[in-house]
């Protein structure tokens, strides 16, 4: 997996603004290819974070978590005590990027951290008993 952007850097570095407003999975897949990875989770996460992070603090209290919903259909209704680890009221870079994405947890089956299409068509397929595959 790919190492997050210290804090640091990204507080040096220009506010990012092309944060898709694409829902489920296509909002991150930056390179359009159907396969959707961790690293590209990390770094869709990432430009984010550098989104919502208005003072430049290198966290993100509730009021800045509200920009996190509203840039896109993929974290709409996620929950800031998710994200807040520690539960000191404030998520940090670190707390923010390295958590995991629920989509590839369902549908990496060989556990590259990689989701392809071939693991998304299987996903859909029922087992030849009848019975639906459960998560």
């Amino acid at each position: 997996m790919a190492q997050s952007t210290p804090a640091g850097d990204a507080a040096r570095s220009p506010r990012t603004k092309d944060v898709s407003q694409t829902s489920g999975p296509d909002a991150w897949d930056a390179n359009h290819d159907g396969i959707y990875t961790c690293d590209e989770w990390k770094s869709y996460l990432d430009r984010l974070f550098t989104l919502a992070d208005h003072n430049r603090d290198g966290r993100l209290d509730s009021s800045e978590f509200k920009i996190v919903r509203q840039a896109g259909g993929t974290l709409a209704d996620a929950d800031f005590g998710y994200f807040d680890e520690n539960q000191d009221g404030k998520i940090t870079r670190s707390e923010f990027v390295n958590k995991p994405n629920e989509f590839i947890l369902q549908n990496d089956k060989n556990g590259d951290c990689r989701v392809t299409p071939e693991e998304m068509k299987g996903a859909d397929q029922k087992p030849s008993n009848g019975r639906g595959k459960k998560f």
